[in-house]
């Protein structure tokens, strides 16, 4: 695993109300048509996603997630590297939340949770490929 942080996903309650205040920072949106509102940082995003969604896609209830609920994404080159590399973090002591595979937006994903609690999300997503060094931005380079 590369060492560095694709995405940053926070799941809250009113995805336009959390907008609003990042945009009240100076951040402006990249345009997705899928839910989500994401801010493009220096070589990281930020993704404001339903709380209920996230949950969802974690497979866990609402109430399990507390505040602050938050995945931490790492993004790979194809969609073939995903599985590996939830094995490699099975082994290493990450509980499996959900394996990887496709999702409904196109691409591959899958979750663990870390030995200290954190929630990584590995994945592929063919609308945003990765720069030759690695860096993310939400529409692709």
């Amino acid at each position: 695993m590369e060492q560095r942080v694709s995405l940053i996903t926070l799941g809250v309650r009113d995805v336009e109300a959390a907008a609003r205040f990042y945009e009240a920072l100076g951040w402006q949106r990249a345009e997705s048509p899928d839910g989500v509102v994401a801010f493009d940082l220096m070589s990281q995003c930020i993704g404001l996603y339903p709380l209920e969604k996230l949950a969802e896609d974690l497979g866990l209830p609402v109430e399990a997630l507390g505040t602050g609920a938050m995945t931490l994404s790492h993004n790979l080159r194809n969609a073939e590297e995903v599985a590996p590399l939830m094995a490699q973090a099975e082994a290493a002591g990450a509980e499996i939340l959900r394996p990887a595979g496709p999702v409904f937006w196109g691409g591959t994903i899958g979750y663990f949770r870390a030995p200290d609690g954190h929630i990584w999300e590995i994945s592929h997503n063919p609308y945003s490929p990765l720069s030759q060094e690695g860096a993310f931005r939400w529409n692709g380079y």
